[in-house]
């Protein structure tokens, strides 16, 4: 099979600026901390509950009105939506709620359901088809196998900032707290049919991905537009969205973009992570307004700890580089510390209630918890992904 070479390789032809095109920003243009979620959804067969390689029958049944927020992705059997942008954490609910129960409502009635979990237990891979967009046969002829692998699920929350030299230093204070965000989420214990012993066996597939995992430590937004220019005007990514880190900019939003957390079953506990999402933006933007250092670790701690959080989730026995202490701690222990401390800051956005949905993540477990429990009954792999269609289509009914 020819292989072939995409023509932005020598970087010509890449229509970016000469500098790069993430100096074309966009912090500042919006007010601070206002945000917005992006779900990837599985497209499921409602009798056999495997995936379905149908989203463009979807899409065509979608209204034009609502078109703007539902999107194809890489695989045929994925649907993401979009939120608005939002003020509050009270909207972000909302239009979630609105969202997922449009999407179910149009599946239903083209007969297929729809299920949120970082994997779908037990579909392979081998067997989707990669969307016809120009974007995803470029992205898998680049990348071969990584690419055509990569059947899983993620939640993103995009938070603004008025800022770009902010945006830098909150990211990096943002790195200690990737354990956090990855064990509330993580919800894909099984791939390919089996269990994997991983909370989430997502990050071990996307691992594979160039560009993914923690992002490096930036001095600036100069060192940062520098390093990603670099990369553009080489041909090696036609632009910054190819780069894939865990925490990531989006200059053209105007944001910080959060992107380690599987895709959620339960809408409350979308809810909830972005919530504290919000409120943990909120906290370094304000150490670093008022001039107080953003404390650093080196990678290899906060990666160890990324680790630990995918193998064991919410049970994780992880590093507190926070106090250093010499014993490990659970993960869950250092979450209830952090809610503390992010209190005042959700009494400040109005956040208060939903935050305290992490609170009821800790005491229930989380998603791959769930799924785990399922499986623990019967030994039945189908009736797992049924528990996870049936928990995302609760949605639909109004709170």
């Amino acid at each position: 099979m020819k292989q072939v070479v995409p023509a932005s390789i020598s970087g010509e032809g890449s229509g970016f600026a000469a500098r790069g095109s993430v100096l074309d920003h966009r912090f500042g243009r919006s007010d601070p901390y206002t945000l917005g979620v992006e779900e990837e959804y599985m497209l499921l067969d409602a009798e056999t509950l495997d995936l379905v390689q149908h989203v463009e029958t979807v899409l065509a049944a979608v209204s034009e009105e609502r078109e703007h927020r539902i999107h194809a992705e890489l695989m045929q059997s994925v649907l993401e939506i979009s939120t608005p942008v939002c003020r509050t954490i009270a909207d972000v609910e909302r239009e979630l709620r609105e969202l997922r129960a449009y999407v179910l409502g149009v599946a239903s009635e083209e007969g297929l359901r729809v299920g949120s979990a970082g994997t779908h237990p037990f579909s392979l891979f081998e067997r989707q088809r990669i969307t016809a967009r120009d974007r995803y046969r470029q992205l898998v002829d680049q990348m071969q196998y990584v690419a055509r692998r990569e059947l899983i699920f993620g939640m993103h929350v995009h938070v603004a900032i008025d800022d770009p030299e902010k945006a830098i230093q909150v990211v990096n204070g943002l790195l200690v707290h990737l354990p956090e965000l990855l064990a509330l989420a993580a919800s894909s214990p099984f791939w390919r049919g089996e269990p994997t012993g991983l909370a989430s066996s997502r990050q071990m597939v996307f691992a594979a991905f160039p560009r993914s995992g923690p992002p490096p430590r930036f001095r600036d937004y100069a060192d940062y537009a520098e390093v990603v220019g670099q990369l553009e005007r080489t041909g090696c990514i036609a632009d910054y969205t190819h780069i894939w880190w865990d925490i990531r900019l989006h200059p053209r939003l105007g944001t910080l973009e959060i992107r380690i957390c599987d895709a959620v079953t339960r809408l409350e506990d979308a809810v909830a992570i972005a919530a504290y999402c919000q409120a943990l933006v909120k906290l370094y933007s304000e150490r670093h307004n008022a001039g107080k250092a953003i404390p650093s670790y080196h990678r290899i701690l906060t990666s160890e700890n990324k680790w630990l959080a995918a193998r064991y989730g919410l049970e994780a026995p992880v590093m507190d580089l926070a106090t250093g202490r010499r014993n490990r701690v659970p993960v869950a222990q250092i979450i209830r510390r952090v809610l503390r401390e992010l209190a005042p800051h959700a009494r400040d956005l109005g956040s208060e209630a939903e935050l305290e949905g992490v609170r009821e993540i800790l005491a229930r477990g989380n998603g791959a918890d769930r799924q785990l429990r399922v499986w623990g009954a019967n030994r039945d792999i189908v009736e797992v992904v049924r528990e996870i269609a049936k928990a995302t289509e609760v949605a639909a009914v109004p709170a």
